[in-house]
């Protein structure tokens, strides 16, 4: 009997790619710098959730650590680009 997640692999990794290509025309063709940061968080995101996945399908641990370090380091640069944007040093 297959599981839930093997069942609906493939179909999960394709609807993640396409989420990851719509978000890169974003980031790409975004009119303004916000739009370009959010679209670069949203495929930081995504490709976490892929990592996640790829960890509960191959039974890694080793990616959900690799996950985590991502989420950290986005976060970081999230904090640092928008400070950027609202013209504010990084120390402010």
């Amino acid at each position: 009997m297959t599981s839930f997640l093997e069942l609906f692999f493939p179909y999960l990794i394709a609807g993640f790619s396409l989420s990851l290509c719509l978000a890169f025309l974003r980031l790409a063709l975004g009119p303004t710098a916000p739009d370009r940061v959010i679209a670069g968080d949203v495929m930081v995101n995504v490709t976490i959730a892929v990592l996640v996945l790829l960890s509960l399908h191959y039974g890694e641990a080793m990616l959900l650590d690799i996950a985590l370090l991502i989420a950290m380091l986005a976060f970081i640069g999230t904090l640092i680009i928008s400070k950027y944007l609202e013209g504010r040093d990084v120390g402010d």
